[in-house]
C-alpha cells in the first residue's frame, strides 16, 4: 500500500514539474510497482489516481494484511542461510508461501480487480513479473499474451507468507519481487530508464539478474529515485498497512516535485 501510493505520488509530483515519464516506451512493475503499472498504462489520469491514493483505504474494500512479523522475519533469516542459490532461495520462500494459510485467492483478485481503473491490457509495452512458487522462475506477463491484466498483478502482489500465491495455468505464482524487487534489467537496450525503488533488493541476485543490471548500467542512462527522509517516515513501520496510503502519497509527490528538474534534464 506505502509503495503503490509513493510511486503514485513521485509520478504526480514529476508531471507537476513538468515531466511526465508515464509515456515510456516500456513499463515495467513489481509487485506495488505491477499495480501502479497497470494503473498509470490505463488511461487514467495521474491528478486522478493521486485521488484515488486519498480515498479512505477501507471503502475500497481493502484487506488487512494477516501475518506474524517475527515469524516471517525468522523463516527470512533462516531461508537465507541454508540455501545455496538464488534458485534454490526463490523456491524456498515458493514453498513458505504455498504452505501458509491465507485468504482465498478469489478474494484477493477481488482487491486488485477494485485497483485497477481498467482490466484490459493497454496497447503498449507492459511488463509485469511473477515467480513461479513451485519451481522459482520467473514468468514475465505482458500485453502480448493470454493472461488476464487483474491475474497477472495479483500474481506479481502476492507477498510470500501474507497474500495466496495466484493460479495461472494451472501453475501457482508468488510476488516478482522474489527475483527482483526492481527487475530493471528487463529494460535492457532502452537509452533511459528510470527507476522507482519504494524499498531495496532484500535477497540476493541471480547470475542472471545481476548480469541484466551491470549491462543495463553499462549501457543506459540509469536514474533511481527512493524514499526521501520524509517519505520513509510516511510508511511507517508497516508497508501493507491501508493507514501508509495518503501519507505516503502525499510525501511522494512533494518529493516528485523536489527532483522535477533533475529528472527532467536526464528524461530529455
Amino acid at each position: 500500500m506505502a509503495g503503490i501510493a509513493w510511486e503514485t505520488g513521485v509520478l504526480t509530483g514529476l508531471a507537476d514539474g513538468g515531466v511526465d515519464v508515464t509515456g515510456a516506451d516500456l513499463v515495467v512493475g513489481t509487485s506495488a510497482g505491477s499495480t501502479v503499472a497497470a494503473q498509470i498504462t490505463s488511461g487514467v489520469s495521474l491528478e486522478d489516481l493521486f485521488a484515488r491514493q486519498l480515498e479512505p483505504a477501507g471503502g475500497s474494500g481493502e484487506l488487512t494484511a494477516p501475518f506474524n512479523l517475527a515469524s516471517l522475519e525468522q523463516f527470512w533469516i533462516d531461508a537465507v542461510s541454508t540455501t545455496s542459490s538464488a534458485l534454490e532461495l526463490r523456491k524456498a520462500v515458493g514453498a513458505m508461501a504455498l504452505d501458509t494459510d491465507t485468504v482465498p485467492e478469489a478474494a484477493r483478485l477481488k482487491v486488485i480487480a477494485g485497483r485497477l481503473p481498467n482490466h484490459a491490457w493497454p496497447d503498449r509495452p507492459v511488463r509485469i513479473v511473477a515467480v513461479d512458487a513451485h519451481t522459482g522462475e520467473e514468468r514475465i506477463f505482458d500485453e502480448g499474451g493470454d493472461v488476464s491484466l487483474v491475474d497477472a498483478v495479483t500474481a506479481s502482489c502476492a507477498v510470500p507468507g501474507i497474500w495466496p500465491p495466484i493460479t495461472i495455468d494451472g501453475r501457482r505464482y508468488t510476488d516478482g519481487g522474489i527475483r527482483s524487487v526492481l527487475n530493471a534489467d528487463l529494460a535492457v537496450s532502452h537509452d533511459v530508464v528510470l527507476i522507482l525503488a519504494p524499498i531495496d533488493d532484500l535477497l540476493p541476485m541471480s547470475d542472471d539478474v545481476s548480469a541484466g543490471m551491470q549491462k543495463l548500467e553499462a549501457e543506459s542512462q540509469v536514474r533511481t529515485v527512493r524514499p526521501d527522509e520524509a517519505s520513509t517516515a510516511a510508511f511507517g513501520s508497516d508497508l501493507l498497512s491501508p493507514a501508509t496510503q495518503e501519507p505516503s502519497a502525499r510525501a511522494g509527490r512533494i518529493q516528485g516535485q523536489a527532483v522535477a528538474a533533475s529528472v527532467r534534464s536526464f528524461w530529455g
